[in-house]
């Protein structure tokens, strides 16, 4: 293993932080100190603990937190979880990342790396919390290799979303927001017992902007308008002593506007600054207009007017509509208790979840249809987990086993009329009308409206099977011993292509790519293709042909760990862990087959050692862990040579790979009203001697190289002050600046690929009544409107930013019964 020398000396580091820490400084933290810092309750190992007792890194955010920081998305909580990063791609399907351990896929049915759960259900596909973020009583950010507590295997780590649970008696809350770009948001949440051993809670939360926040700098035309709705029912009944039933039904729908993008350069064969394959087919006047209208604010960005990408080009049709989401989730749990006695007991947790989407996207970022997207999934997510659970005067034992099932429809229409690589290929069309590949005597009418459109399809059932184990052993008062095992059997199966969309891939397929593959593949004529029929070349069979292909995987992730208590409120932990995440198949736009054969399970070796300490009489809580991820066969969107578009995606495996860092975090409890919490991690990944392609579609070895998303450095810092002004009202001020380093949105690409360090300034100022009933607050996000951007992605012609939100903010008034 390289770099066992960085390893050292990171292991070494975090054993003399955890030294001074237990040996030097640690004091009991006496439970009367009013300035003491606030412990959280966590079910990180599935049963109430301190978060400061379990073994593992972990930051946990009550509901207060969140509220007085408006997190009412997924994305907002890296604002106060550093190492955890929500980037966006081009789909508009979120990529998580957590320790710099991601997966940079576009599509709607991969996969995390990280887990996310909402009441210890999983949320297989990221998009299905695409939804708003309400009515939450605490959420956990996991670090780490999880698997033998959860029931899907993750290689990052998990966020666990745990909502609040009906009351047992009566309450009614209720909010009302204004803010910048016409917003109107409403939340309100009933709950209450409807029986003697029966409850029920009802929330809703309704957002909506009528304003767009990115702005056209062609025409001045606004995009990113927000109307989403989710709602949540949850009943707890408890028919005898020893059974409960806890139900959930929740669900979203979301007819916001898609998130556009800003151009910033070219790919290397369409760069008018190197001479090159296809620099000469640029748009008439995208040179200029990209050259003209550099993006400086987040506002900015670009798109296809509605006239243009909505025109029939020949005879082909354009995608008309609005540029929004029409998505809607559905999502249904039940979790099924009976205790034999105190110490044993049978849990059953069946869910369901629905997840339909369909939405009308561009990310040209310039005013030309050079990649417009019709967007169509589903994924249909069953699962079935059953465990048994105990306890023993010194063991605390857990054994299940998971079943999931899950269905997948992932298909897009792309239209890039305006692309140089389109106009390249009807070029070259033309060229070879008088040929034998011209079988079908195409015209040059006919190549007007050439490549106009074409469809990506794909179709693939998953299932996971699972049993696992779990132990925490007492060894002494002060030493505890964990360990678990899990076995893990995955299959799917896939069958899709790149495929014509109602004749305007007919003349380029029959001619251009017939005349290239003819080239390419030894002088083999491949049949001609139909209407609506695969476009995608599979050599093997010598004819363009819809694909299959079938992952059959099993793997055993396990989990050795030792806490000691060296003090009552110092805790000093090491583990070494194994974790997995399944084979993943991607859809992408494939020429050749290649292009959509699946990556592999990819494992990851974790080592970690750190400490939890309560210091200064409790007034402060220091944690402290130093980590080394040994990554095999990461899974990783790179390049592929194309001899068309010179460089497409697939996904492969990089077979070896690292990531180590220090992750640290402290609370400070100045007073009984004022606290500060500050956050940091620094962080080295490192793909190792890869072989793979480049962007200019060139073999590359890449050695020594970030992972994609993974700053060096980031940080958190946020103060909250909380006192009494009369006897009636109350004051909390927040305040909190999230920072990270600069990275980049793939392995090496150069400059453009580039995300700048940034930091944003965000925090929140109110009155409350000291009864509880009102709260009037006052909140802004990115107050210093800091321009930044959190991806880059490439449409084949320009590379093209996602920038981050400015400056925003608004009024909550709050109301509780």
């Amino acid at each position: 293993m390289r770099h066992i020398g960085n390893k050292s000396i990171l292991l070494a580091g975090a054993a003399l932080a955890t030294l001074w820490t237990s040996t030097a400084t640690a004091q009991d933290a006496p439970e009367t100190n009013p300035t003491a810092v606030s412990d959280i309750v966590v079910t990180a190992q599935r049963r109430e603990q301190s978060i400061n007792s379990v073994g593992m890194g972990i930051q946990a955010f009550s509901a207060e937190a969140l509220d007085n920081l408006q997190v009412t998305d997924v994305k907002d909580l890296t604002i106060v979880a550093p190492s955890f990063t929500v980037t966006q791609g081009y789909h508009g399907v979120p990529i998580y990342t957590l320790r710099g351990i991601g997966f940079n896929t576009i599509n709607l049915s991969s996969t995390s790396t990280v887990g996310s759960y909402v009441d210890e259900v999983a949320y297989a596909y990221p998009f299905m919390l695409s939804g708003p973020v309400f009515d939450i009583g605490r959420v956990e950010v996991l670090k780490g290799p999880q698997g033998t507590l959860y029931g899907r295997n993750t290689t990052a780590g998990l966020v666990s979303f745990i909502t609040n649970a009906p009351s047992h008696e009566f309450e009614a809350t209720g909010s009302v927001e204004v803010g910048n770009y016409e917003t109107l948001n409403f939340e309100t949440a009933v709950s209450g017992p409807i029986s003697d051993r029966a409850r029920v809670r009802l929330a809703v939360r309704k957002e909506y902007s009528g304003e767009g926040w990115q702005e056209d700098m062609a025409s001045g035309d606004t995009q990113g308008k927000v109307d989403r709705i989710g709602a949540r029912f949850r009943l707890d009944w408890e028919p005898t002593d020893n059974l409960t039933f806890n139900l959930s039904l929740s669900g979203w729908t979301n007819d916001s506007d898609t998130i556009t993008g800003q151009a910033i350069g070219y790919t290397p064969a369409t760069d008018p600054g190197i001479p090159g394959r296809f620099a000469a087919f640029n748009a008439p006047g995208l040179v200029n207009y990209v050259a003209n209208n550099r993006p400086s604010h987040g506002k900015d960005a670009s798109w296809a007017p509605r006239n243009v990408r909505n025109r029939v080009v020949g005879t082909i049709p354009g995608l008309d509509g609005e540029l929004k989401e029409d998505s809607s989730f559905f999502g249904a749990a039940l979790r099924t208790t009976f205790d034999f006695n105190e110490d044993v007991r049978l849990v059953s947790l069946t869910s369901y979840n629905y997840l339909d989407r369909n939405a009308l996207s561009d990310w040209s970022g310039a005013p030309y249809e050079i990649m417009v997207q019709r967007l169509d999934g589903e994924a249909k997510s069953f699962s079935q987990e059953l465990r048994l659970e105990g306890t023993t005067e010194r063991l605390t034992w857990l054994i299940g086993a998971y079943y999931a099932d899950d269905k997948l429809i992932d298909n897009n229409i792309s239209n890039l009329n305006d692309n140089a690589n389109v106009t390249m290929i009807r070029f070259q069309g033309n060229t070879l009308l008088g040929t034998p590949f011209n079988s079908l005597g195409y015209t040059s009418q006919d190549m007007i409206g050439a490549f106009r459109g074409y469809r990506d399809l794909g179709r693939i059932n998953a299932d996971t099977k699972s049993v696992f184990a779990h132990g925490e052993w007492k060894l002494s008062d002060t030493l505890n011993l964990t360990t678990g095992v899990r076995w893990t059997n995955d299959r799917q199966t896939y069958v899709g292509c790149s495929a014509d969309n109602n004749g305007s891939m007919l003349p380029n397929v029959n001619v251009v790519n017939r005349a290239l593959i003819f080239n390419l593949f030894g002088g083999v004529f491949a049949p001609t293709i139909g209407m609506n029929e695969c476009n995608t070349y599979n050599p093997a069979l010598e004819r363009f042909a819809e694909g299959t292909h079938e992952i059959d995987e099993e793997n055993v992730g396990w989990r050795l760990g030792l806490d000691w208590q060296a003090t009552p409120s110092t805790l000093i932990y090491g583990s070494v862990s194994e974790g997995y995440k399944a084979g993943n198949t991607p859809i992408n736009a494939a020429n050749v087959s290649t292009q959509n054969e699946p990556a592999m399970q990819e494992k990851l070796l974790a080592y970690e050692l750190g400490a939890k300490a309560g210091l200064a009489d409790g007034r402060i809580q220091f944690n402290v862990a130093g980590f080394y991820y040994d990554y095999t066969d990461k899974q990783i969107s790179v390049y592929f040579a194309d001899p068309i578009y010179t460089a497409l995606r697939r996904l492969q495996n990089v077979p070896e790979s690292e990531a180590y860092g220090i992750d640290a975090e402290a609370t400070w409890r100045v007073t009984d009203a004022f606290s500060v919490n500050v956050a940091a991690t620094k962080l080295t990944t490192k793909v190792i001697d890869y072989h793979g392609t480049n962007a200019n579609g060139l073999p590359q070895v890449y050695d020594d190289i970030p992972f994609p998303n993974s700053p060096e450095w980031q940080a958190s810092i946020t103060a909250n002050y909380d006192a009494p002004i009369n006897e009636r009202l109350g004051l909390q001020a927040t305040l909190n600046y999230r920072w990270q380093s600069d990275t980049a949105s793939d392995l090496s690409e150069g400059p453009l690929f580039e995300i700048d360090s940034f930091g944003t300034l965000n925090g929140s100022i109110g009155l409350y009544d000291l009864n509880g009933q009102w709260k009037l607050n006052l909140w802004g996000r990115n107050l210093t409107d800091e321009y930044y951007w959190t991806s880059v992605s490439s449409n084949a012609n320009l590379a093209v930013r996602f920038a981050g939100k400015p400056r925003t903010f608004g009024l909550n008034l709050s109301y509780a019964y």
